[in-house]
């Protein structure tokens, strides 16, 4: 039987195991009874799981890892930096990222390593794993994701903020992890969140400002390529840079750098894990394929 009070760190589990396995054996088509055995689970329960997490089923999940299907993706979005409400208003609860409010610094601030800042941080279960979320008075500061070394994410954290004061403050941080992750999962809008969009509080150069303001111009369902980044933000020849600006990324998931793919169609890597990557955008197409 089907076990109902499974966490959701349990299914995230679940789901990327079963990702990496089909990754593994895509060019031979593996069939949903042998997937589902490489995680322990019944034909029956595992359809179930994955096709009630993901949003699409398994099969259509294996058809999404094809490079032929990415590079439809990408002709899908050939002008997608310039259609973020493409969708419409009754899809602001889904794409609420591109209503975040970014805050650049001065160079002076950008130098002190946080000086004189207050950083509230915890850690947090999401439908794709652990997450250490980090915030200051002016926004949030910093994301990614946690695999087994929690230690090793929060020395990352204080390596970009060494110069600012630390509190573990779960409390403050588990409505922004709500508000982040529910619109994701459920596609409802609210349109309260309009007066009180989310602030971020980006350090970073000119140069990766405007990488990463683009990447959140991607809709939600889209993805697009590190030359499209270039051209969009008129350094066309800026390619290798881009893709450090998109690598260098401080805040995983809101600003979308898993929405970057390789021209050729191939997914390529991710800070936080490949299959973590597929994980995220198959949500993301499950979600947009039920509008």
């Amino acid at each position: 039987m089907e076990n109902k009070n499974l966490e959701p760190l349990q299914y995230y589990t679940l789901i990327e195991q079963a990702i990496q396995y089909i990754e593994a054996n895509v060019q031979r088509q593996p069939e949903l009874e042998e997937i589902a055995s490489s995680v322990g689970l019944s034909e029956y329960h595992f359809q179930r799981i994955f096709t009630r997490w993901a949003g699409i089923s398994p099969k259509r999940f294996l058809q999404f890892l094809t490079k032929e299907h990415a590079k439809g993706l990408l002709n899908e979005s050939k002008n997608l930096l310039d259609t973020t409400h493409r969708i419409g208003l009754s899809s602001l609860g889904r794409l609420h990222d591109l209503f975040v409010n970014t805050e650049a610094v001065t160079p002076g601030e950008y130098k002190s390593h946080g000086m004189g800042v207050d950083i509230h941080y915890g850690i947090h279960l999401t439908p794709f794993g652990k997450c250490l979320i980090a915030t200051t008075e002016r926004g949030i500061c910093h994301m990614s994701f946690v695999d087994n070394n929690e230690g090793k994410a929060i020395d990352n954290l204080v390596e970009h903020w060494s110069q600012a004061k630390m509190i573990e403050d779960y409390k403050s941080t588990a409505p922004l992890v709500t508000r982040i992750f529910s619109d994701r999962q459920t596609g409802s809008a609210n349109f309260d969140r309009l007066n009180s969009p989310l602030q971020l509080h980006l350090r970073g150069t000119n140069f990766q400002i405007k990488v990463w303001e683009a990447l959140l111009n991607i809709p939600t369902g889209a993805v697009t390529t590190y030359e499209q980044i270039a051209s969009k933000i008129g350094n066309p020849r800026a390619v290798r840079a881009v893709g450090s600006a998109v690598g260098d990324n401080p805040i995983a998931y809101l600003i979308p750098c898993h929405r970057v793919i390789r021209k050729s169609g191939e997914f390529g890597n991710y800070m936080w894990g490949s299959a973590r990557k597929k994980a995220i955008l198959v949500k993301e197409y499950g979600v947009m394929s039920q509008t």
